[in-house]
């Protein structure tokens, strides 16, 4: 097979970034195919950690102090060779160092300059905060909407180690600047690209603020109601974690099994999963002539008198969960996890044992497939660490490891000969256009992640056009009310792809569009008839991008295994790790945590890829799996060496931060977040409020301290007391209440995308026929292209004789496919937006 030049072949960047967001954007370009120079101050990467040599894998070092006129005079000449530039300080750093975005495209209009703030530059009260991670998730409502357990047993603040907003991020900065490039080829213009942490992790955690006016019952889970109802009653959120088991739908839910260990059954919603898990289980026979089994998608007025639930729809209703759960908890004792996990495995439904990072790092699988590589590193030996969160087809393993501090500086300095020649008259280039216009994805996902891809890029202009099967694979509310954000800005068709003349319809939508989007295995893919080749053979210009569970870059033993969201964090640490054990782990966050990244990454991946096939005319197909998006979004702990320190990161219920300079604290008024560096004590004894700090105390003392000193004063005072101080702080929000003072009504005029920061939308029009509050796309901010408010989602089939119309397919023609069943315009009989 001949060798592809990769998708950034040719690509410089240079990263200036410390800790997570910077260097990941550049670690994420560099696996694909860009050359990466790292600078580094003279003392080394500010983050001491293994996870910064997996950061940092592949790129070159040089070490250069920008406070020294000599140095920053090189760091400029570097930057006169290069493509893209990746920070993420305050804003207004780069500038006093002498690097101003606007100063260095003026010289140089090709340049692709991106910033990732912790708070973005427009943000009048919180630019200036330093952008630790506890600081942005504390203001965006990330340590207080971790999950409905959390909300049940009055966890609040609720505190993670994962470092979401930087995660989320990387992952649209990666995005930004791969579009950038993309736009480049036509424009000849460069950008400078803000993606605030703040605004990025409230896009991830979208479903988060999810809110649809007057939601019917059906949609409602034993949670959901148990919150309105202790709400209602003015009753104490103070659950157990054992009582807070009950309320879990019986195919949502962990079961002890023979050895002890927990599994997860991750089989709700889906057409045939809880089905053929019953049956797997031994259960079906005891269950088939009594468990209701009614279409989902009728009205339930019009389901059989006395039915209360579907087992073909999430959640059932309290009967159903009751008599299900305790045959379930004793068919799983029978048998070890280890066990269950290969019938699960055999029988094609999602599940999986819980694990530990550790214990996933050490997996066949992560291993065998490339998800965990083991490479030499300069300082630790041997280190095991993440493979790629995006990658190609048919690519090499990716076995890079960091370089040694400075150790390329003399091959390095070699480059500043070379320049990169300005285009004159570029930088008054017309402004405003869509990066993304004319470029038309045909969308073959469904649920979260893949559906991610298309409405992340209908923001820059893409058209999107999606493809679902007549009858519906998925339950009413992972299709429609988790579909109101990850389906908009698209059309809908529904197509049997199954069928002959399904196929026909296939080949002429890959003909004319120029990426394809599918979420799925490769048995999945084959079936669907959607193997590159194929696609390759009809269109040769066609671009492809593929999310599934638990890929990698090699085939190992889970590779075909189907997977959500909740499983992949089963099994690779992160409900272990929140939960605080292996015998109570918790999901984390709502839905999507895992798979809105993978959306993210993928939408990166689609844009290289097509970015690969425009300057190559060729492409491989680009993947991302849940799997490798959820190491990366364990970054910090995602890694083995000899003589590692013990896995003893916070964790589960009772953890409040990192260490006493790192962690909540109650004000008089509320919980507020402080963060900064222990060796900065010295720095807050001197301030007033903090004369009797125990300096020299062990860090209980301090927390100790600290704690009571906080407990005396409001939130607002702190704020004010340490301004300007090397610590930062701020009040621990709700979403509810940045909901409360964010929210722009849609019908009221445009909505400022990238001119505010925390916004939401309120779609007071939508086709639903209810409002719905969502997350604004306003994480990236572009000082030239032009981003759009994608559309509402579509009905399902709304657009199916609209497509095929365009297909050529006469009147005549579609009723002939409909009367076939081959095609559909509605899942309800009613042609109704949502069942009632």
């Amino acid at each position: 097979m001949t060798s592809l030049a990769a998708p950034l072949s040719g690509i410089r960047v240079v990263d200036f970034g410390q800790y997570v967001a910077g260097p990941a954007v550049a670690m994420i370009l560099g696996d694909l195919g860009a050359e990466v120079i790292r600078i580094d101050p003279p003392t080394g990467p500010a983050w001491d950690s293994p996870a910064t040599a997996a950061l940092n894998r592949g790129k070159r070092s040089i070490a250069l102090d920008l406070k020294s006129s000599v140095d920053r005079a090189t760091a400029q000449d570097l930057i006169r060779t290069a493509d893209v530039v990746v920070e993420n300080f305050r804003p207004g750093v780069m500038s006093r160092l002498g690097l101003d975005a606007t100063e260095l495209r003026r010289a140089q209009p090709r340049l692709i300059y991106l910033s990732l703030p912790g708070f973005s530059a427009t943000d009048p009260t919180r630019a200036q905060l330093p952008g630790w991670e506890g600081i942005v998730l504390s203001a965006t409502g990330g340590y207080t909407d971790m999950g409905l357990n959390r909300v049940l047993m009055g966890i609040n603040p609720s505190y993670s180690p994962l470092p979401l907003a930087s995660a989320y991020a990387a992952a649209l900065g990666a995005l930004a600047v791969v579009v950038a490039l993309l736009d480049r080829m036509s424009s000849g213009c460069g950008e400078h690209i803000e993606v605030p942490l703040a605004d990025a992790v409230l896009e991830g955690l979208a479903y988060n603020s999810l809110r649809v006016d007057d939601l019917p019952p059906r949609y409602l889970s034993l949670r959901e109601l148990e919150i309105d109802r202790r709400r209602a009653d003015g009753q104490a959120m103070d659950m157990s974690y054992d009582e807070l088991q009950e309320l879990l739908d019986p195919f949502y839910r962990s079961y002890r099994c023979a050895d002890g260990r927990l599994f997860y059954n991750c089989c709700p919603a889906h057409r045939t999963h809880a089905i053929t898990a019953l049956k797997t289980l031994g259960l079906w026979d005891q269950f088939a002539a009594t468990v209701p089994v009614v279409d989902p998608y009728l009205d339930h007025a019009d389901w059989p008198a006395g039915v209360d639930c579907t087992l073909l729809a999430y959640p059932l209703s309290e009967n159903w969960t009751r008599q299900l759960a305790g045959p379930i908890e004793a068919a799983f004792a029978q048998h070890s996890s280890t066990e269950w996990e290969a019938r699960f495995d055999a029988a094609r439904i999602p599940g999986a044992a819980h694990r530990s990072s550790a214990e996933w790092m050490h997996s066949d699988h992560a291993r065998t497939a490339g998800l965990m590589v083991d490479v030499p590193d300069p300082r630790y030996g041997r280190l095991l660490r993440p493979g790629p969160v995006i990658w190609t087809e048919n690519s090499p393993l990716n076995t890079a490891s960091a370089p040694a501090l400075d150790a390329d500086r003399h091959d390095i300095l070699a480059l500043l000969g070379e320049q990169t020649p300005t285009i004159g008259g570029l930088a008054g280039a017309p402004d405003g256009a869509l990066p993304l216009s004319g470029v038309r994805i045909l969308d073959i996902t469904n649920v979260i992640a893949g559906p991610t891809i298309g409405s992340t890029l209908a923001r820059f202009g893409a058209t999107v056009t999606k493809i679902d099967p007549p009858t519906p694979t998925f339950d009413p509310y992972h299709n429609i009310v988790v579909g109101l954000h990850a389906n908009r800005g698209k059309r809908s068709a529904l197509v049997d792809l199954t069928t002959p003349a399904g196929q026909a319809i296939l080949d002429k939508l890959v003909a004319e569009h120029d990426v394809v989007t599918f979420n799925g295995v490769t048995r999945q893919m084959n079936a669907l008839g959607l193997t590159p080749q194929r696609l390759k053979a009809i269109n040769p210009d066609i671009a492809m991008v593929r999310i599934d569970a638990y890929g990698g870059q090699r085939p190992g033993p889970r590779s075909e295994v189907p997977g959500y969201d909740d499983n992949v964090q089963a099994c690779t640490g992160i409900m272990t790790r929140f939960g605080g054990s292996a015998q109570t782990p918790e999901e984390h966050a709502h839905l999507g945590t895992i798979d809105a990244l993978a959306g993210f990454l993928a939408s990166a991946a689609a844009v290289a890829a097509l970015l690969q096939q425009r300057r190559t005319q060729h492409s491989e197909p680009a993947r991302v799996s849940l799997a490798a998006a959820g190491q990366f979004l364990q970054i910090p702990f995602m890694y083995d060496h000899p003589g590692r320190d013990p896995f003893d990161e916070p964790h589960g219920r009772l953890a409040h931060g990192e260490n006493s300079c790192y962690r909540s604290y109650q004000a008089a008024d509320g919980p507020l977040f402080f963060a900064g560096r222990t060796g900065d004590l010295g720095d807050l004894a001197d301030l007033e409020a903090f004369g009797g700090l125990p300096v020299d105390g062990d860090d209980v003392e301090v927390a100790d301290y600290l704690a009571q000193t906080f407990l005396g004063r409001d939130v607002a005072y702190w704020c004010a007391a340490l301004a300007g101080s090397p610590f930062g702080v701020h009040r621990v929000e709700a979403i509810a209440d940045l909901k409360q003072r964010n929210t722009v009504t849609e019908s009221a005029g445009p909505v400022p995308l990238g001119s505010t920061t925390m916004l939401f939308v309120r779609h007071d029009r939508h086709p639903l026929g209810r409002w719905v509050d969502m997350a604004a796309p306003n994480a990236i901010r572009t000082s030239r292209m032009r981003l759009q408010m994608p559309g509402p989602a579509p009905r399902f089939g709304e657009h199916t004789h609209e497509v095929l119309a365009a297909l050529g397919y006469t009147g005549d023609q579609i009723a002939e496919l409909s009367t076939a069943g081959v095609v559909t315009d509605r899942w309800t009989p009613k042609a109704t937006y949502l069942p009632l």
